[in-house]
Order: structure tokens, then C-alpha cells, then sequence
């Protein structure tokens, strides 16, 4: 299904846009060394049980995952990109953390991701891996606009990582969203411009460009849920909710504080 979201629709989305980012940017705050995932996972769930939203994550049991994932926030850590589960581990110095968070507000959801290190050590694999996954959102939007395909965002962001010399999977990538967490479109990280369904105004998409340092290959983790590079090595994860305007493309997952 695709939808196109009316203005009092769009209205809504700003709002659950704003609630995504501002809980994203509290629990970067408060991830710190010694911070447990589990203790992220309660306080997602007492900030958005505060805001009178709902998760998208916690009843989700797609064909992908093992039953519902039971929790309200993505917590992957250093090998893990997408799905993390939350469970007992606890941050050490230089651990390269995604946070990855989908609710919804009055009945219009919003998704964002956000990957960034622990602590004070700066691995420069890691800063180099959290930067192209930021440079290549940013391309994707930028790309964005009433008339654009989305091969044309997918081609935007596919350029960013292949020229930085990441190897880029197309299993899993951005997304419609609306009513529900996931729709169509599919936005994979890489593509062919001018291809695909033409973007109109009132349309919503969650894009989220991911790399891994030196595979494109996951696996999945005992848990069911938790994708992880097939070597071990280190990921990174970035997305926006944006609303596609008369004029280009609004991001509605930014922070509405410092």
C-alpha cells in the first residue's frame, strides 16, 4: 500500500516526527559507558507511554523476526545493524551504538535511526562508517521532491556508500510510512535513477542508509531478530522520516531541542 497523507494528516506526522527525534536525542544523552540496553529499552518505553503514543515494535512479528519483538526501541550494537534486540549487555568505552525508533502518535507513525560511539574513544572506522551513512541520507533527500523517482534516492544514496567503497546490501532499506510502520515503496540503498514509483506531495518516507565496514552479507543472531555483519565487523545506521512537499522534502525526525 501506498499513502498519501491530507494536510491535517501531515500535520499529525510533524508531531510524531518531533516525538521520535526528541526521544532519540534524551537516550543518546543518557547512553553512556555503563548503561545497560535494557535500561535504554524502559526509558523509550516510560518517554513514549508519557507522550500517549504507541510503539510500533513491541506486538511487531513480521516473517523476518522470531515472534513479536517484545520491546520498544532497536538497540545494535558494534557487528549488529538492524533489529536489534534489547538485552542484557552493557556499554563499554568506544562501543559504536544504533538506536533505531518507530512510534505512533494520533494514529500517523514516524521511524529515525540514529548510530553514534560511546564514551570518549573515537575508532576511526567507526566515525568513518557513521559518516557515510549520515552523507548518504542527506544525499537521499536531497534527491527527494514532487516528480522524483525513487530510483532517484536510492541511486543518490547508492552513489555516497559506493564511492566511499562500502559493499551495499538491498535485503533490507527505507520504506513508506503512514498509518503503519511499513509501507510501500520499497527505497533500497542503491538503484537506478529514474526508475520506480513517482514521489508525490503528501507521501512519507523513512530512509535509512546502513553499512557494514567490510561486508554486505548478515546473519542473524540466536535471538531471531538481531542482524549482524557476517565478520564481525563494525556498522553504522542513519535514517529520517520526510514528507515529500510541493517544493522537495521536509525531514519531521529532528530533534525540536538542542
Amino acid at each position: 500500500m501506498i499513502e498519501i497523507l491530507n494536510p491535517h494528516l501531515l500535520t499529525r506526522a510533524k508531531d510524531t516526527g518531533a516525538l521520535v527525534a526528541d526521544i532519540l536525542h534524551t537516550l543518546k544523552a543518557r547512553s553512556e559507558i555503563g548503561t545497560n540496553l535494557l535500561d535504554i529499552d524502559q526509558w523509550a518505553k516510560e518517554m513514549i507511554t508519557e507522550a500517549g503514543a504507541e510503539s510500533c515494535y513491541v506486538d511487531y512479528a513480521p516473517s523476518f523476526g522470531r515472534g513479536p519483538f517484545g520491546h520498544y526501541i532497536c538497540t545494535a550494537v558494534n557487528d549488529a545493524v538492524l533489529h536489534g534486540r534489547p538485552h542484557d549487555h552493557t556499554l563499554a568505552d568506544g562501543d559504536l551504538l544504533t538506536l533505531d525508533l518507530a512510534v505512533s502518535l494520533r494514529g500517523v507513525a514516524a521511524d529515525a535511526a540514529i548510530s553514534f560511539i560511546v564514551g570518549a574513544a573515537r575508532p576511526p572506522e567507526s566515525v568513518a562508517l557513521i559518516d557515510v551513512t549520515e552523507r548518504a541520507l542527506a544525499a537521499g533527500i536531497a534527491a527527494a521532491g514532487p516528480g522524483a523517482r525513487v530510483g532517484d534516492l536510492s541511486h543518490a544514496i547508492g552513489t555516497v556508500l559506493g564511492q566511499a567503497g562500502y559493499e551495499i546490501n538491498t535485503e533490507f532499506g527505507g520504506h513508506g510510512i503512514g498509518s503503519t510502520m511499513h509501507q510501500d515503496p520499497h527505497v533500497a540503498n542503491t538503484g537506478r535513477p529514474g526508475r520506480g514509483y513517482k514521489l508525490r506531495p503528501g507521501l512519507l518516507l523513512a530512509l535509512e542508509p546502513w553499512v557494514m565496514a567490510d561486508t554486505a552479507e548478515l546473519v542473524t543472531d540466536a535471538d531471531g531478530w538481531t542482524l549482524k555483519s557476517a565478520t564481525g565487523c563494525r556498522t553504522a545506521h542513519s535514517e529520517h522520516t520526510i514528507a515529500i512537499t510541493e517544493d522537495g522534502a521536509e525531514i519531521l525526525t529532528l530533534p525540536t531541542r538542542p
